[in-house]
């Protein structure tokens, strides 16, 4: 189990708002893992907003950990999985525009797409994850499409105030997060 992964995309978002070539990420993944970080993961989106695909194929090469790849299900993302082998890819849902994921992948909606990806991947020994809201339904559905590993969405509870966090929304999503995870 990995303890703990650092995202080092924001790296990657600094350098390609500068048109440089620095901050480097590939620098920045060396530096987490001698600090004693147990992962690596970075996003790469459709729309290459900061990590882009040569850093990912330095990051193959040079990560000692574990490397996990955020994407969304497309076959374009599936394909530079499948040329990579990450450790792990974590399947996001990726709207056009917008700043950060919101929320999680839609595993009712999604199924084909999904399951194509699950299996191409993990017939790859690629591990596949599903980052999804924390309702029972997306859990169930996550696992009847084969994942193996799910990675749950807490913005409900993170973005919460602290007065909310002890009032009934605040407490239904801590529920909620807290049934999902024993599923």
């Amino acid at each position: 189990m990995t303890l703990l992964s650092v995202n080092i995309d924001h790296i990657a978002t600094i350098r390609e708002a500068r048109r440089t070539n620095e901050p480097d990420p590939i620098t920045a993944a060396a530096i987490c893992e001698l600090a004693g970080a147990h992962g690596i993961t970075v996003h790469l989106r459709g729309d290459r907003r900061h990590i882009q695909h040569r850093d990912v194929k330095i990051l193959r090469e040079t990560v000692k950990t574990k490397l996990n790849i955020e994407m969304a299900a497309t076959k374009e993302m599936i394909g530079i999985a499948l040329e990579v082998i990450p450790d792990q890819v974590t399947l996001v849902p990726e709207l056009p525009g917008e700043i950060t994921t919101t929320g999680g992948l839609d595993c009712t909606r999604n199924q084909e797409a999904i399951t194509s990806a699950i299996k191409h991947l993990q017939s790859n020994n690629i591990n596949v994850s599903l980052f999804i809201d924390p309702a029972e339904s997306q859990i169930r559905a996550a696992l009847s499409l084969g994942a193996r590993t799910i990675e749950l969405n807490t913005a409900l509870y993170s973005d919460a105030t602290l007065r909310n966090r002890e009032t009934q929304q605040g407490t239904e999503a801590l529920a909620a997060i807290q049934q999902a995870a024993e599923l």
